[in-house]
């Protein structure tokens, strides 16, 4: 023994992650105020050393892909860590996952987003599985005769793994399949064929370069007919407990999200039911698209929230130089400014869920809201994910760039829900769509900018910018990225000024909308009220 260990921070447990400002006052603010004691006994369990252990697991034990067994038959079957499983259910028995669509009660989907952005903190990479289950019902509901089928087996609570035909399972999960090697985002330039086989299915062949979550029950894909571009309902195991002709070819080695296997697919007359109408499966699928495009906005802001509270923690226990850090008025300026984009992402995240809940139980002017504020949202948010994740790593200095501390696996997974469901100029040319098909749903953004007016000039002035940079809709393609971006700031910054204390109303609006703010986290101007801004952003 040379020496004792001392001035390092202690182990972040025993917390309830959903002690967290900003998400309770979203949650009461869109009407799942009843959800607060699940939220908390999910907020518990989120903050032990033995969930987050399962987290870790689950990424040092990435997914292996059996494709045959030892004599040879073919499986196509993908092994996980029993921590994978521990998470799952986890998730599944909380009603992550598709058990929003049966509740009629108001504030449903809020609540599920709520958990969704608590439990993410402790693991993401499962979420997707989760995501897309919850996802697909939007997307079966084209078809009411198999949303009556399979919907009550998607939202049960039970987390049954296994390929044994769906009908006979206790709990269902969906994944997707869209975009192929030569397409990517261009979905129209898919090659996969569907072809009728005479009994009221069709016979699939083809690829998919990216399958997400390849050990789901059923798949919503994308192939050709002779109608066009359609979607369809594809098991894994078929009613007579058949493998299906979809076969894994291997799984991907990936930058992040390495707990969650993505695979390239071939299927060889795989059969499959028609979803929606033929011809229609693009229109038919981004149902599904959008709702995962929502919880690429709750998983960024629950990255953030994750990376700013590892850097609190930290900065709270390490000394330098005489004192803490987190008391240097530096590491101040970083803490608080780390919080208020934050602050900025959860509150849009909640105001999104709630239109979403609201659009769902047929509100048309919160679906027009929604249809243009999500597309802002996917852009911005998502892409503001990495730096902020960048930056909470370097307040941990080398201690965060070593494993044990999660700030590599934080770092990794922050750029993919950027990616996921369209990357940044997708999103930005989806605003531009939104804008100019949809008048409704500018004139629902800027009614709901308009909330605010009067409360602070410098969103006012910000506001007015917007409104006039857009001029004709025709003509600005090229400058879309930063009009989805100015369009991001104004609605976050009218959400705060409305919701938030005014110290964090009053730094986001002096520093991203008045232009008094550097390039780099830690620019906030003088003046600002730090202490009480870092004070509402400590961990529970």
């Amino acid at each position: 023994m040379t020496h004792d260990v001392f001035n390092q921070a202690p182990p972040l447990t025993g917390h309830d992650v959903s002690a967290d400002a900003a998400l309770l006052d979203g949650v009461r603010r869109e009407d799942a105020d009843w959800a607060a004691g699940e939220l908390h006994r999910l907020g518990v369990l989120a903050g032990t050393e033995r969930a987050q252990e399962w987290g870790r697991l689950a990424n040092d034990h990435p997914p292996v892909l059996r494709t045959h067994d030892r004599y040879g038959g073919r499986i196509d079957e993908v092994e996980f860590h029993p921590a994978w499983h521990e998470l799952m259910t986890v998730a599944v028995q909380n009603g992550l996952h598709a058990s929003p669509w049966t509740a009629a009660r108001p504030g449903a989907h809020v609540a599920r987003a709520a958990k969704f952005y608590i439990w993410s903190q402790v693991e993401a990479g499962h979420g997707c599985p989760i995501s897309m289950t919850y996802a697909s019902v939007a997307a079966l509901r084209h078809s009411p005769a198999l949303a009556a089928e399979w919907e009550p087996l998607l939202a049960a609570r039970t987390y049954d793994f296994g390929l044994r035909p769906p009908a006979g399972k206790r709990g269902l999960l969906a994944g997707m399949a869209m975009t192929e090697k030569q397409g990517g985002s261009d979905v129209r330039a898919n090659t996969t064929r569907a072809e009728p086989r005479g009994d009221g299915s069709y016979a699939l062949t083809g690829h998919k370069w990216f399958n997400s979550a390849p050990m789901c029950d059923l798949f919503l894909v994308l192939a050709q007919t002779g109608r066009g571009l359609s979607c369809f309902l594809l098991p894994r195991v078929l009613p007579d407990g058949t493998r299906n002709a979809m076969r894994l070819m291997r799984l991907k080695d990936k930058l992040g999200n390495r707990s969650n296997a993505s695979a390239e697919v071939e299927y060889d007359g795989a059969v499959a039911w028609l979803v929606g109408e033929e011809g229609r499966g693009l229109r038919t699928i981004l149902e599904m698209v959008n709702m995962t495009r929502l919880d690429c906005v709750i998983g960024s802001a629950a990255g953030m929230r994750q990376g700013l509270v590892q850097a609190l923690h930290h900065t709270g226990h390490r000394a330098a130089f005489g004192r803490p850090l987190a008391e240097h008025p530096l590491m101040r300026n970083v803490l608080a400014d780390l919080a208020v984009e934050s602050e900025a992402a959860t509150t849009l995240m909640t105001r999104l869920a709630g239109a979403t809940d609201r659009a769902l139980h047929g509100d048309r002017a919160e679906s027009a809201l929604r249809r243009t504020a999500l597309a802002v949202a996917k852009f911005w948010v998502c892409k503001r994910a990495p730096g902020h994740a960048a930056e909470a790593l370097e307040c941990l200095g080398g201690n965060g760039y070593v494993e044990e501390s999660q700030m590599p696996r934080l770092f990794r997974e922050s750029p993919l829900n950027g990616i996921w469901e369209g990357s940044g100029n997708v999103a930005a040319l989806d605003v531009l769509r939104a804008l100019s098909r949809e008048p409704e749903g500018l004139e629902a953004f800027f009614g709901e900018v308009a909330l605010a007016a009067g409360a602070d000039r410098r969103l006012d002035d910000a506001a007015d910018r917007v409104r006039k940079s857009l001029g004709d809709l025709h003509e600005i393609e090229l400058r879309t990225r930063r009009i989805a971006e100015d369009m991001a700031l104004v609605l976050q910054g009218s959400l705060l000024v409305r919701f938030a204390p005014p110290a964090v109303a009053d730094a986001f609006c002096a520093s991203r909308l008045s232009g008094d703010w550097g390039r780099s986290y830690g620019t906030l101007p003088p003046g600002l009220d730090l202490e009480a801004i870092i004070a509402r952003a400590m961990p529970g």
